[in-house]
């Protein structure tokens, strides 16, 4: 974790998904309440999760467990952002179309507005 970066929070993500899309989270799991996804208003398409995940499902080293935002990315750019720190491949997704980028501070906080923008544009109605 780059301790100059602030983290952005699970709270910082909502909140700018209310402003900038009128979006609120979804809470679709009793088994895992704290997972939570934001999904388009009019496809009902998914464009971003925020989940609590154990550190080793990730294959990161340490006890414990990481917050983290996936969402959907451009096929074309994928590889050049995971070789980013803090960007891993999708986590339950389909990892050749989504990433998951960690919120523990590594991912400074205007790079996770912008990967969450670029994931509503691209899972919006074409």
């Amino acid at each position: 974790m780059n301790p100059s970066s602030e983290v952005t929070s699970r709270d910082d993500i909502f909140k700018y998904a209310k402003e900038q899309y009128g979006t609120e989270p979804e809470y679709l799991w009793m088994k895992f309440p704290t997972y939570a996804i934001l999904r388009h208003h009019d496809n009902k398409k998914w464009y971003g999760a925020v989940l609590n995940v154990p550190k080793s499902k990730l294959g990161l080293l340490g006890e414990g467990s990481v917050e983290i935002l996936d969402v959907k990315c451009d096929p074309v750019i994928i590889g050049s952002l995971r070789m980013k720190e803090g960007i891993l491949p999708g986590y339950h997704m389909s990892k050749g179309n989504w990433i998951t980028v960690l919120l523990d501070g590594t991912v400074e906080k205007n790079m996770v507005f912008s990967l969450l923008d670029e994931s509503f544009r691209l899972t919006g109605k074409q």
